[in-house]
């Protein structure tokens, strides 16, 4: 069945309208806190061969119960939904699955070393694969920039504070250990259940480099973003405490501190950094602590 079949109305699915909508509207409370208002609208669907520990693990997380019929959903719903192939985000005719199969091409010895976050993330006089160095990605969203650090044979610790987010990252890091080309590159990515302003200033031993790339409002808007990644951007918001941020980043003690930046856009959190490196659209502040 495909994907976006699930987004059915009670009527064609045979339930019974008023049931339906009395079941779909008891998991659809007002949250206490504003800033989980996005959360609590969000419908988690769990289909047989799912994985349910990890579909119950989600609604515990977010206080919303899962589901078993997709008859109780409306099509204007934002669904995270557990099935047999894994875990996707679903709203209307908008479905995704993050799959970092896609980032394949860009893994390509030649491409891989002259990406600009590699370069950045480098420590002078330090061989990656002699002895590994290790990186924290705090805002790892889908992953993919972290499996470009992985793929350069950092081992990567990997933060993403948004429950929805991390189960569509964790699912597409399960599927990536499976993958043949990117299985060795997925073993060095490790995914951290916690909030990184909160957990890196105890990480030990430190790392060698923290990597930040909080969003920012012009992001949201970018005509570049394809129409199923706007499915995230209910989900995702700008950094709304940049000073906590990095002072979490400089407080796990590393080598480097990289941040990533629109080409044009402000420092973050007002840090002028050692140095920079630009590309067309974006540009990499590196920032060495003192020692």
């Amino acid at each position: 069945m495909d994907e976006r079949d699930s987004f059915r109305r009670p009527s064609q699915c045979g339930c019974d309208g008023a049931q339906a909508f009395a079941e779909r509207n008891a998991h659809a409370s007002a949250p206490a806190d504003p800033a989980d208002a996005a959360l609590s609208l969000v419908r988690i669907l769990v289909l047989p061969g799912a994985d349910e520990d990890a579909a119950e693990r989600l609604g515990a997380k977010i206080g919303v119960p899962p589901l078993r019929d997709e008859c109780v959903l409306d099509p204007s719903d934002l669904v995270a939904r557990f099935d047999a192939d894994g875990v996707s985000l679903q709203r209307g005719g908008l479905s995704m699955r993050a799959d970092l199969a896609a980032m394949l091409p860009r893994l390509k010895a030649g491409r891989l070393n002259r990406e600009l976050l590699v370069r950045a993330a480098r420590i002078k006089g330090a061989q990656v694969g002699e002895s590994p160095l290790r990186a924290v990605d705090a805002t790892a969203g889908l992953g993919e920039d972290a499996l470009l650090l992985a793929a350069a044979g950092f081992e990567v610790m990997l933060f993403e504070r948004d429950p929805i987010i991390a189960a569509l990252l964790a699912d597409s890091l399960r599927r990536a250990r499976e993958h043949p080309q990117l299985a060795d590159a997925a073993s060095r990515m490790h995914l951290a259940g916690a909030d990184s302003v909160e957990a890196m200033p105890a990480i030990d031993p430190a790392p060698d480099v923290v990597y930040l790339d909080p969003m920012f409002p012009e992001r949201r808007k970018s005509a570049a973003v394809k129409k199923k990644f706007q499915l995230i951007h209910y989900l995702e918001h700008p950094c709304d405490d940049q000073e906590a941020l990095m002072r979490a980043a400089l407080a796990a003690h590393p080598r480097k501190v990289v941040v990533k930046r629109p080409v044009k856009g402000p420092h973050l959190a007002g840090i002028k950094p050692s140095y920079s490196l630009a590309g067309k659209s974006v540009r990499y502040d590196c920032i060495v602590p003192v020692q």
